[in-house]
């Protein structure tokens, strides 16, 4: 039976596990390894009821589609629990974007290291409602055992496994910590990434865990390594000065959507749809954990009949080359379109760029391509909307030694090492920032999350494990410097 976890009622039916209810004692705790891994066990019934709450708060940080009080009112939330965990000092810090990062912190033991914990609370809006199954602000568990919402897995569930983490460990943390929960990310904005360059040493530590990514599948810890840098631009093309009868002139009057549609053809290979750009090495092979075909196609939801584009393994395709998109084209729409020659057109292009090439270079090549490729003369404009640098985490330190000492534990098998798709621009600016320190990306989420879009869901076991995980090397970190 589908199940919904309704907060209110959820909350008085289990208020020993709100997140103000008093912590187990330590000293009615089991010990050692197998003792963290029953305490976190036990606490999985609160960490359920953290995220019903959590998910009911609609979060989105874009005041035209939903009222800002709800990410304050979400910040507000994420401060008391992580108060009540132990951290000091928590409070909530306006960012240059008008967001609020929820902060608090540690003090280390006398010569231990530093660990920041970082997480995001705010989400991406449903989209389409009709297209969910289950309503996306309620915590609902469906027959399959996973927990279906709203941020689910990105990222409040990453929030709900460092309070399991830190729970579970009570007073037995030897390093210190530092948190932060930002409250803009899936806009984009930059206001956390701001913040750092401003107050650095809020955030300083040894090693940073920047927990919004996720394992390769259920059952397999990893650490995602790379991350794809990102040049998008808006490209037009006028060949008229205004629409023209199509009867009248339609032949050699030059049309701009086709000139478009000819342009963008080019980004392409013709045979096998892999990205080809002039000037920019699309080529590169991916040596971490691969990502089989199959399961590719299911998690991507590719039609039957349908072949993948590119050459190379998936991982070489996703995770070491170029990728080009199309996100959108603007000309006339079929239904109330004229019998006219349309005299301009533009498409906003997406170019993804893993770690190795510069997203600037990227830009003026994808940007010289498209204008070359015009035909007929046709006059091109490009604005660049943004550039984004790409990102690869050193993995030779003891912070990642501990970690796979950690995910060995806890998952029976060799850490993998994953990329993504995806671009963090807090993760260059932590490197930047902070050169000496090593970034871990981890997290709850998995392929099957569907993570942007309607049905995201989380597996309660990842949420369980990877708090073990977290927890672990929080325990183990020191000995491994």
């Amino acid at each position: 039976m589908t199940q919904q976890m309704d907060p209110q009622s959820a909350q008085s039916a289990q208020s020993a596990q709100s997140p103000h209810a008093s912590q187990t004692s330590p000293s009615a705790r089991p010990t050692g390894s197998d003792g963290l891994a029953a305490r976190i066990s036990a606490l999985m019934p609160r960490a359920q009821q953290d995220l019903a709450e959590l998910v009911a708060i609609p979060s989105v940080a874009d005041p035209r589609q939903y009222p800002p009080e709800e990410c304050r009112r979400a910040a507000q939330w994420v401060a008391d629990a992580f108060a009540e965990a132990g951290l000091e000092d928590v409070r909530l810090a306006e960012t240059p974007d008008g967001s609020h990062a929820v902060i608090g912190h540690r003090p280390p033991p006398p010569g231990a290291p530093t660990v920041l914990l970082y997480c995001h609370y705010d989400v991406q809006p449903p989209l389409d409602d009709a297209a969910w199954t289950t309503p996306p602000f309620t915590l609902t568990e469906r027959p399959d055992g996973r927990w279906y919402g709203r941020g689910t897995a990105d990222c409040k569930g990453n929030v709900v496994m460092h309070l399991t983490a830190l729970r579970a460990l009570g007073d037995d943390i030897p390093v210190g910590l530092k948190f932060v929960a930002e409250g803009s990310e899936e806009q984009g904005t930059g206001g956390l990434e701001q913040y750092v360059v401003q107050h650095p040493e809020e955030f300083r530590a040894d090693a940073l865990l920047v927990c919004d990514t996720g394992n390769a599948e259920v059952g397999t810890g990893t650490a995602t390594i790379t991350l794809r840098g990102l040049a998008s631009l808006v490209v037009t093309v006028d060949t008229l000065r205004g629409e023209i009868h199509s009867g009248m002139f339609g032949g050699p009057a030059p049309d701009a959507l086709a000139a478009l549609v000819q342009m963008l053809s080019t980004l392409r290979d013709p045979a096998t749809g892999a990205t080809r750009i002039d000037g920019l090495d699309c080529e590169g092979t991916w040596d971490g954990v691969g990502y089989e075909e199959e399961t590719f196609r299911a998690d991507a939801g590719v039609l039957d009949g349908v072949r993948l584009t590119g050459t190379g393994t998936v991982a070489d395709r996703l995770w070491a080359r170029p990728a080009v998109t199309v996100l959108g084209i603007d000309c006339p729409p079929v239904v109330g379109s004229a019998a006219a020659v349309p005299a301009t057109a533009r498409a906003r292009v997406s170019l993804r760029v893993p770690p190795g090439t510069d997203p600037e270079t990227a830009r003026e090549a994808l940007t010289k391509h498209l204008t070359d490729a015009a035909p007929w003369g046709a006059r091109v404009s490009v604005e660049t909307e943004g550039t984004g640098s790409p990102f690869r985490a050193a993995t030779d330190g003891p912070a990642y030694a501990a970690l796979g000492s950690a995910m060995r534990e806890v998952y029976g098998k060799e850490l993998a090492f994953l990329g993504q798709g995806g671009s963090i621009p807090l993760c260059n600016v932590f490197a930047a920032t902070y050169p000496e320190a090593e970034i871990v990306l981890m997290g709850v989420e998995e392929p099957r999350c569907l993570i942007h879009a309607p049905n995201e869901s989380v597996d309660p076991t990842e949420i369980q494990h990877m708090a073990h995980v977290e927890a672990l090397f929080l325990q183990t970190f020191a000995e491994h410097r």
